[in-house]
């Protein structure tokens, strides 16, 4: 078949104009740059000793400040302006910093794994309290609704933020937990910008090269500040875009034995057309097949909105109170679009089929003929051209809603010139609703070759000899409805002291209060209980069906309007008003966890002197005791609530802490560290719920169940590094950690132990009593021994200001981290590297970064076949961004995102077979800012 490429509307092509202005703007703010160096050339020559730094320039070396001040190990982005983030998206900021790296969605950055640990380890502080905010994923491969204790940073937009600080070390004034380090995001606040009234407006409009749409990016900000006395604060942000994703994948693989083989074979499949060693592979249950060969189109239309308020009050001079408030939300409504095998009476989602049977069209009732096959050392089906393939379009429809809101009122009191108390206390909430989930199944019947290259680890799909989008090669199948929801909540409060002993001491202590929950459900009303198979299967899609075409082919998809007009169908998790469908069986992942810890701690700081050099610090130890709890659903056959279970636990422990800097000069550091800190557990891990089965043969009965009683993880950390500060900006540095990890979590199976032992009730079986043996009995457990990691950070930036002008205007920040961890740890890459480049003058600036990451794990098995292990190629992206300022009010900017249009691929098995490919294309903005 030959192959189709999409067909559009016609659209502005915002890639050219954008591409245009950038050319312009580039060519005027040269001249104008040149302009200014002859003028410069003319004037006297009287030194002035301090310029003003604009733009990126300013935001690094305000970084660097606060990094070379602080006690303990911290990398820090500071906003250019007001509204105004080095990047569009938080998470590509964070990129840019040493340890840090990122996972995208869409192209945009989503989740952060920091030194070496992935995103469950890295705590997120937004304006001093702990934010738990997580969105959806447009694919199950890449944890699609996950409830988990990883931030997605893609539900706030940056404008919103004025700083973002990476703490990689722990002290004992800082809240327990984030084992890889602290995330802290700073909206900004009225007394930030001076008194007076001052303001910022922001409007962007963009396009992808893929979607063709129109992407507005708005954002405002005003303060108003009575001197320093009393002020307000507001900003919002809003962004509308569209997202595809395109590409090549597997769900991973499927196994059939030598039994399934031949029962395929004496059910009709034709094999006679191979060799007989051909023959003999096939029926030898040796071989592993993809588990669906598809291509595949992801698309959304995204809507976010963020809104901050701060209000500060000084009633007299020495206490300040600050109330902050935050709502953010981010809606998307996503089209998911895929010509997959799925063949109806086979195995698994593989390429072959046998005659359908039922009430299918004759089409379908004839048998797959398998042409050729062709396989790797591991059996693995690298090769297959099949002959009446049985393939699915699936058309899944979804919206998602994520919400979230916080307030907190921050106070602190400077009772004498030794004595300071501050403290916050605070509540937020964030909730995930899918309302809809459904899924339109159409099934065709033509021909395939699939090729995933001799390694297995590329994609081709040919479809010789049929038309993909003939309505007469489809017929319907049915309908599947689905809604999932979740919710956490926090409430804190936090009151710390200070006590100056003298002018080389001080004294800290503490208490803090945490009280976390979150709760959930998942309901799947699919096609065999929503009575949909009767009424759809088989029947004819000609009127219900329109042409999808991306870059890699056009196909048939159901029209959701058309197809529930013709059948009297509507989203559903109950039975249709026509009598159809039975009672909602499905329902998944009921459970409510709950943590409440109260924590204290004592630290001496200290700033004096060591061989004549200043020695500053601090040391302490930090107190916890947590209690937790958690009720869940036990279920059994086909999902059928068997009971619930409440499980309480807890733990409690001292984290010992201590940070050093000596300065060797006033430009030369070097820092030491040595603490303890703790991760809490999973929350899918900690879930009290769980299954309960009895065998109706031999009547052995088995059972599993989360684990609120878990220790949490917890580590050792030494950490060394030494930095070097020079010019405005400049800033080397070199560092060394090694965390020693325990109470790492995995799975434990008891077997013949009595139902009282289990912690699931035994009225979950009929029958059975507290004594009642189970057989075998399993449960997340923490695993005893220690696990290292050890890495290496590097960072550079510099103003080249040792160049002739105008090219000492060029500057560059990198940095290069590598990890060395076990296997085990997932969720980091080894190698790491960002580079950017920036050209910045007081008219106009560019600046091109890229960031790139090796590979890495999701998960990983001892075997080499075992879909287990997954994980993600390594990538590179490319992006830049450029300003011209028309006005010292008014500027121009421009930026390109994902320039190179990068591969996201991910891979399952030791052999790194394909599991999934996709792109996202390249987005490009142009922009207009106004400040006042």
């Amino acid at each position: 078949m030959s192959k189709h490429y999409p067909v559009r509307a016609v659209h502005p092509n915002l890639k050219t104009f954008l591409l245009a202005t950038v050319a312009l703007v580039a060519s005027a703010s040269s001249r104008a740059a040149f302009a200014q160096q002859a003028t410069g050339d003319q004037a006297s020559g009287t030194s002035v000793d301090e310029v003003v730094v604009p733009g990126y320039r300013k935001s690094l070396s305000e970084a660097r400040n606060i990094k070379k001040e602080a006690v303990i190990q911290k990398d820090v982005i500071v906003a250019e302006d007001m509204a105004k983030f080095p990047e569009l998206n938080l998470a590509e900021s964070l990129q840019r910093l040493p340890g840090v790296q990122i996972s995208r969605e869409a192209g945009e950055g989503r989740r952060i794994s920091l030194r070496g640990l992935g995103p469950d380890f890295a705590r997120v502080q937004l304006n001093g309290m702990e934010v738990l905010g997580n969105v959806d994923s447009a694919q199950d491969s890449r944890g699609q609704r996950s409830r988990d204790r990883a931030f997605d940073f893609n539900i706030f937009a940056s404008e919103l933020f004025s700083k973002v600080e990476v703490e990689k070390t722990f002290q004992a004034a800082q809240n327990e937990g984030g084992m890889a380090g602290t995330v802290g995001l700073f909206t900004g606040k009225p007394f930030d910008y001076g008194p007076g009234a001052k303001g910022a407006v922001s409007l962007k409009v963009g396009t992808n090269e893929y979607t063709k749409d129109t992407q507005p990016r708005i954002a405002a900000l005003f303060s108003k500040n009575w001197d320093d006395k009393f002020g307000v604060l507001v900003s919002v942000a809003y962004a509308k875009r569209q997202t595809t994703e395109q590409g090549h994948n597997t769900y991973n693989y499927t196994h059939p034995s030598a039994a399934t083989a031949q029962a395929l074979v004496d059910k009709g499949l034709d094999i006679s057309g191979l060799s007989a060693e051909q023959q003999a592979k096939f029926l030898s249950g040796d071989l592993y097949y993809a588990d669906g060969n598809r291509i595949s189109s992801w698309d959304a239309k995204m809507e976010r909105l963020g809104v901050t308020a701060a209000v500060q009050w000084r009633p007299v001079d020495n206490v300040l109170l600050t109330l902050d408030a935050l709502h953010g939300q981010f809606t998307t409504h996503r089209d998911e679009l895929h010509l997959a095998t799925r063949p109806l009476a086979s195995t698994g989602s593989v390429a072959f089929d046998t005659a359908a049977g039922g009430a299918w069209p004759a089409i379908f009732q004839t048998p797959s003929v398998i042409n050729d096959l062709a396989w790797d050392a591991d059996g693995y089906v690298t090769n297959i051209d099949v002959t009446g393939a049985t393939f699915g379009s699936e058309h899944r429809r979804e919206l998602n809603k994520n919400r979230f809101n916080q307030i907190a009122l921050t106070g602190s009191w400077d009772v004498s010139d030794r004595l300071k108390v501050d403290g916050h206390v605070g509540w937020e909430k964030s909730t995930y609703d899918t309302p809809y989930d459904d899924k339109l199944y159409m099934r065709a019947k033509g021909n395939l070759v699939a090729d995933y290259g001799a390694n297995g680890q590329s994609a081709s799909f040919q479809y010789p000899g049929w038309d993909p989008t003939d309505p007469a090669n489809y017929a319907m199948d049915d309908f599947y409805y689905r809604a999932f929801n979740n919710e956490s909540e926090l409430q804190e409060g936090v009151l710390n002291l200070r006590y100056e002993l003298n002018d080389t001491l001080a004294l800290r202590a503490g208490v803090a209060y945490h009280h976390f929950t979150q709760s959930g459900m998942d309901l799947f009303y699919d096609a065999n209980v929503n009575g949909t198979n009767a009424k759809t299967r088989g029947t004819s899609v000609a009127d219900i069906a329109t042409v999808f075409s991306n870059s890699f082919g056009s196909w048939l998809i159901g029209d959701y309007a058309k197809a529930f007009a013709k059948y009297n169908e509507y989203h559903r998790l109950g039975q249709n008003a026509d009598g159809t469908g039975g009672t909602i069986q499905d329902i998944e992942n009921v459970y409510k966890t709950s943590e409440k810890t109260v924590s204290e701690y004592v630290q001496m700081d200290w700033d004096s002197e060591l061989f004549g050099k200043r020695f500053r610090g601090n040391v302490g130890v930090r107190g916890y005791s947590t209690d937790t709890s958690s009720t869940g659903w036990i279920q059994g056959d086909s999902y059928a609530y068997l009971g619930t279970t409440d499980v309480k636990g807890s733990y409690s422990g001292a984290l010992p802490a201590m940070n050093s800097v000596l300065e060797l000069t006033p430009d030369v550091l070097v820092r030491f560290s040595a603490t303890q800190n703790l991760n809490r557990p999973g929350l899918g891990s900690m879930a009290a719920e769980g299954t309960a089965f009895q065998d109706q043969d031999n009547g052995e009965i088995t059972a599993s169940r989360g684990n609120p009683n878990l220790k949490p993880y917890k580590d050792t950390t030494l950490d060394l590094s030494v930095e070097y500060y020079f010019g405005k900006v400049g800033l080397l540095s070199a560092g060394v950690f090694r965390k020693n990890i325990k109470n790492y979590i995995g799975s434990e199976t008891l077997e013949n132990i009595p139902f009282s032992e289990t912690g699931v009730p035994s009225s979950t079986i009929p029958g059975a009593t507290d004594s009642t043996i189970v057989t075998e009995f399993t449960m997340p457990v923490n695993i005893a021994g220690t696990t290292r990691l050890t890495g290496v950070e590097i960072a550079a930036q510099s103003q080249f200001t040792f160049l002739p002008a105008p090219f000492d205007n060029l500057g560059a920040v990198a940095n290069y981290t590598h990890v060395d961890a076990n296997k085990m740890i997932t969720g980091v890459s080894k190698t790491s590297y960002n580079l950017t480049l920036y050209y910045e003058t007081d008219r106009w600036g560019v600046r091109g970064s890229m960031s790139h990451r090796s590979i890495w794990y999701t998960g990983y098995s001892d075997s080499v076949m075992s879909a287990s292990t997954r994980g993600f190629e390594g990538s590179t992206y490319v992006d830049a961004s450029a300003f011209w300022n028309i006005t010292d009010q008014l500027q121009l900017s421009l930026d390109g995102i994902n320039l190179t249009n990068e591969k996201d691929t991910q891979f399952w098995g030791q052999n790194r077979y394909l599991y999934n490919q996709n792109q996202s294309g390249a987005t490009y903005m142009v922009g207009l800012s106004y400040k006042f």
